[in-house]
C-alpha cells in the first residue's frame, strides 16, 4: 500500500519520535510499500530520498525538552501539497496533539488515519487544553496506537478512546552484531550514558551523583557519556571524578551500537517525562546489562525488574546501588543479560511491523485517503 507518515520535529536532531518514524519507514519500504516521510526541517542531501521537509523547525519546550516543531501557513500549504501529491492509501501521523506538521496534515486529510502517540504525562495540563480545543480534528482519526501502557494511559485521561498499545521497534541485529570497541572496553567496568547532557529530567546529574559510591567499590569503573549538550554538565566535579568520565558527544548509529555493546552496564538514570523506553530495548539488544529509573515505562520493558536492575528516580544512592548488585555479580549480571537478549527479540521491528500492518488493513476498509483541496 501507499502510506503516509508524519513527523512533528525536525529529523535533523534524533530523538525517540524521529528514530521510530525513520525506523518504521525502512521496514515498510523493505516489506514491498510505497512510503512517503513528511517533517520540519530544511532540505538535507543525508536524508532519505523518501523524506520531505517543510522548513525550518523552531525550538519550544515541551514535556522538560525541547522539540522542534514547524507551523503556520506555508507550512500548511506544503502539507496539503504533499497530501495531494502523494496519493496515499492511509496517513500515520505521530502525536497529532503538537502544534506541528501532524497536527496539519490531519487537519488537511480526509479518509483512513492513524494516529500514534508517544507521550507519557499523566498532569499534562497542556494536553488536556490542546485535546478541548482538537476534539473535532482527533475525532477524525480512524485508529489510534499507543507505544506503552504509561502512554495509553495518558491519551485515555486527555483525549479518550480505545488506543491499541504497539511498541516501538528495535533492530535487533544491528544491536546484537555490534562489536566492542577496545577503547571503549576494559580493563575495569565499563558505565554507558546516552541522552542530552543539558536536559534535567535525562538524570545524567544523578548518576553522576552515584559515580563515587560506585568507585569506592569499583575503583576500576568509568563512565561513558554519549548525546548532545555541553561539556559544563560537568562543572563543579572534583578533579578524580572527571577523571573517571569521558564526554563523547553525539554519536552515530553504528559508534552508539558499539558503545552499547562496550557497556558492561548501561544505565538510565530519567527522573520521568518517558514514555517508552527505546534505549533500554537497544542496549539489551546489545548484550549490556541494563539498571534503570524505575519509572512505570522502563518498568515495562524490564519486566518489573526480572531484565534489569530498577532504582528509585531521582536517588542517586539507590542508583549506585543498582550498578553495584550487577558489578559485584558476575553470574547475575550474564544470567540477567543473557534474559534480556533473549526477552528484547519481541520488540524486534518484523514483530512489530506486521501489528501496524493490521491496523492500516483494518482503517483501509473505510476507502482511500481523499486530501481536502
Amino acid at each position: 500500500m501507499r502510506i503516509g507518515l508524519v513527523c512533528p520535529y525536525s529529523l535533523d536532531v534524533p530523538g525517540g519520535v524521529q528514530n521510530h518514524v525513520r525506523d518504521l519507514a525502512d521496514v515498510l519500504i523493505s516489506r514491498g510499500h510505497d512510503v512517503g516521510v513528511l517533517a520540519p526541517g530544511e532540505p538535507d542531501a543525508s536524508l532519505p530520498a523518501y523524506v520531505e521537509t517543510v522548513g525550518k523547525a523552531v525550538p519550544v519546550r515541551y514535556n522538560g525538552s525541547v522539540a522542534r516543531l514547524a507551523f503556520g501557513p506555508r507550512v500548511a500549504n506544503r502539507t496539503r501539497r504533499w497530501l495531494r501529491d502523494g496519493g496515499f492509501d492511509v496517513l500515520h501521523v505521530h502525536e497529532p496533539a503538537t502544534p506541528s506538521v501532524s497536527l496539519l496534515a490531519l487537519w488537511a486529510a480526509e479518509g483512513p488515519v492513524v494516529a500514534t502517540f508517544h507521550t507519557a504525562n499523566v498532569r499534562s495540563r497542556s494536553l488536556s487544553s490542546a485535546a478541548a480545543l482538537l476534539r473535532p480534528s482527533l475525532e477524525k482519526i480512524s485508529a489510534r496506537i499507543a507505544v506503552s501502557e504509561a502512554a495509553r494511559a495518558t491519551l485515555v485521561q486527555h483525549v479518550g478512546g480505545e488506543p491499541v498499545v504497539i511498541p516501538n521497534g528495535v533492530s535487533c541485529r544491528s544491536f546484537s552484531q555490534a562489536r566492542p570497541r577496545p577503547e571503549w572496553s576494559g580493563p575495569g567496568p565499563t558505565l554507558a550514558f546516552l541522552g542530552r547532557t543539558d536536559e534535567p529530567r535525562k538524570g545524567l546529574s544523578v548518576l553522576v551523583d552515584a559515580l563515587p559510591a560506585v568507585l569506592a567499590r569499583h575503583p576500576s569503573a568509568r563512565l561513558l557519556v554519549a548525546g548532545r549538550g555541553a561539556a559544563e554538565a560537568l562543572d563543579g566535579l572534583l578533579d578524580p571524578l572527571v577523571e573517571r568520565i569521558e564526554l563523547l558527544g553525539q554519536v552515530s548509529d553504528d559508534d552508539k551500537a558499539a558503545l552499547l555493546a562496550s557497556a558492561t552496564v548501561y544505565v538510565a538514570p530519567q527522573t520521568g517525562g518517558e514514555s517508552f523506553g527505546i534505549v533500554l530495548l537497544e542496549a539489551m539488544a546489545a548484550e549490556a546489562a541494563v539498571a534503570a529509573s524505575d519509572l512505570p515505562p522502563f518498568r515495562s520493558v524490564l519486566s518489573g525488574g526480572t531484565l534489569g536492575e530498577l532504582f528509585a528516580p531521582g536517588d542517586a544512592a539507590a542508583a549506585a546501588e543498582a550498578i553495584c548488585r550487577l558489578l559485584d555479580d558476575p553470574q547475575r549480571r550474564e544470567e540477567t543479560r543473557q534474559r534480556a537478549a533473549r526477552e528484547v527479540r519481541r520488540y524486534d521491528w518484523s514483530r512489530v511491523v506486521p501489528q501496524i500492518e493490521a491496523v492500516y488493513d483494518t482503517v483501509m476498509a473505510n476507502g482511500r485517503l481523499k486530501p481536502v483541496s
